[in-house]
């Protein structure tokens, strides 16, 4: 017999620590190791089909957001594995080996409700793109390609660069990102030199409200307003956004809050779902296997909320059907004591 997606995104599905294909053909009765390998190699999960498999299932609204951020699949032990190369993990706040994917989640703020609805492999030396452009090319697609309906991008300071968020200003849409505290701007209209944002000083009236500043580098009529947001741990954000009608710091830091989403997606598919425990070597065989991890996903988050639970008390509860079993039936009796 030869497997099948679905045979493959069941195994990733049903298993709890180990996602290998050694492991899945150990404990598969008809499907060898090789023919695995084969359905890993011959496949080919795309991000379209992700899109066809949630497009349908996404509650819709005009005031949604998209949120950007990649995330690193660590493969800090591989050594002949397509794809790997060293990066930034934010993760173990280090460079460690891994495979680097930007996502994008579309976000329903007023359920609170999200999907990822867009990948990407960081794979410059295949393709020659940065993660700007990837973030670029999801966005563009959602406009023209996907046609969502959607007001506001979140991003992380990484894709707080002078040409995403003029693209994004010009496709008439708002967006929401912190800028690095050594970040120049200039909030004095012309008559003082830049200052890093760190320091800036604030008046009372600006510190809950918000001010103008120009960034520098950007044209000179291209105004931005930024917050001083403080957030958990003492830390201290500096928020730019080109949405005028916000004067509340308070407003900026909810919306803020809801890039936590794709942390929290992040965490799920790594945690629950072994996105980065393939082992194969090939990109094409870990591309599917990526591809593979978030079908699940997708398919395990409508059913938590359908059960009104979350992904991980599924995977537990089922680990816990397995314990009870063999409480009541033992496969192997302990001796006597």
């Amino acid at each position: 017999m030869k497997p099948t997606r679905r045979d493959y995104c069941q195994f990733i599905l049903s298993s709890q620590i180990n996602y290998t294909q050694t492991y899945f053909a150990d404990h598969h009765p008809h499907f060898s190791h090789d023919a695995i390998n084969r359905y890993l190699h011959d496949d080919n999960v795309t991000p379209e089909e992700l899109w066809n498999s949630v497009k349908d299932i996404i509650e819709y609204d005009d005031d949604a957001c998209l949120i950007f951020d990649d995330s690193v699949l660590d493969k800090n032990h591989a050594h002949k594995i397509d794809l790997v190369r060293l990066q930034y993990s934010g993760n173990a706040h280090r460079l460690i080996k891994g495979i680097g994917v930007v996502n994008c989640l579309y976000v329903n703020l007023r359920t609170g409700r999200y999907w990822v609805i867009d990948w990407r492999i960081y794979a410059p030396d295949e393709d020659h793109k940065t993660k700007l452009a990837h973030a670029k090319e999801m966005f563009d697609n959602a406009i023209h390609g996907k046609k969502l309906r959607f007001r506001t991008v979140l991003m992380d300071s990484w894709y707080a660069t002078k040409e995403l968020m003029k693209h994004i200003h010009a496709s008439d849409k708002l967006f929401y990102c912190p800028l690095k505290s050594n970040r120049k701007v200039d909030d004095s209209g012309g008559e003082e030199p830049y200052k890093a944002v760190s320091e800036l000083q604030w008046t009372s009236e600006q510190a809950a409200h918000g001010k103008l500043v120009k960034v520098h580098g950007f044209p000179g009529d291209f105004k931005l307003k930024l917050f001083r947001v403080a957030v958990e741990n003492s830390r201290t954000e500096w928020i730019v956004t080109n949405d005028f009608s916000q004067n509340s710091t308070d407003g900026t830091r909810e919306m803020c809050a809801v890039r936590w989403k794709i942390e929290q997606y992040h965490r799920e598919v790594k945690q629950t779902l072994g996105i980065e425990k393939c082992q194969c070597r090939s990109a094409r065989a870990q591309r599917n296997h990526i591809g593979c991890a978030m079908l699940v996903w997708v398919y395990l988050s409508e059913l938590a909320r359908a059960l009104k639970k979350n992904i991980y008390s599924i995977k537990k509860e089922m680990l816990s059907s397995y314990m009870k079993q063999e409480l009541k039936n033992p496969s192997v009796r302990m001796a006597h004591v």
